[in-house]
């Protein structure tokens, strides 16, 4: 599984510490993680949390990413930026347990994290921990294990509501403000990590006319 970390600008210091604990944990399970930034509170490519979920919607439906890691402060912010575009399904983790319950009962393919709040003593161990649980066992195997089948059901029927309620990316991505796309998608990261791993040729082909 490819998985995309994304940090925004308010907590953008805090990157390496959180890709570190991220590749700790999902490399070994034979995951590949790709840091596409912020790096620092410094980058000239800065993001706010609607364009880290502009950010995850590229990646998720290019095929680019599996799986997106973000946040910012209170992951609040970043959680409704992500569930506002089709296919992302992001859950709100604090704690080990959110991880778990939201892996085995929602089977989503993006969280976001409150990098400031209650992020201190022992916050790289909390890290690893949730994405332990995130990552170590297989989505959807429901929670309790003797509600898996409507679990299960319930995730079908959401996926299918969204499919119906939401525009497609490509809608998106020709009604949203130009600047602000390619604002988004300026980073040298993404240039870099994006284009090697899209598996949709018209999405990565629009996002080369926006960076021309």
């Amino acid at each position: 599984m490819k998985i995309a970390l994304i940090n925004e600008n308010s907590q953008a210091g805090k990157n390496s510490l959180i890709f570190d604990s991220l590749k700790k944990v999902a490399e070994p399970l034979g995951h590949t993680v790709y840091n596409y930034g912020m790096f620092s509170a410094d980058d000239t490519n800065q993001l706010t949390y609607v364009q880290a979920g502009l950010l995850a919607a590229i990646l998720i439906n290019s095929g680019a990413a599996d799986y997106v890691v973000t946040g910012c402060g209170t992951g609040e912010g970043a959680m409704l930026a992500c569930n506002s575009f089709p296919k992302v399904l992001c859950g709100h983790i604090v704690d080990p347990s959110d991880a778990y319950m939201f892996s085995q009962i929602n089977a989503g393919n993006c969280v976001a994290i409150p990098f400031a709040k209650g992020f201190g003593w022992g916050a790289a161990l909390n890290l690893e921990y949730m994405f332990d649980k995130l990552f170590s066992t297989e989505p959807g195997g429901g929670y309790p294990k003797e509600r898996v089948v409507p679990e299960q059901r319930n995730k079908k029927i959401l996926d299918g509501v969204k499919e119906i309620t939401y525009k497609d990316i490509m809608t998106i991505l020709n009604e949203i403000d130009r600047d602000f796309l390619k604002e988004t998608v300026s980073g040298d990261a993404f240039k870099k990590y994006f284009f090697e791993n899209s598996k949709n040729k018209e999405i990565s082909d629009f996002i080369a006319e926006v960076l021309k």
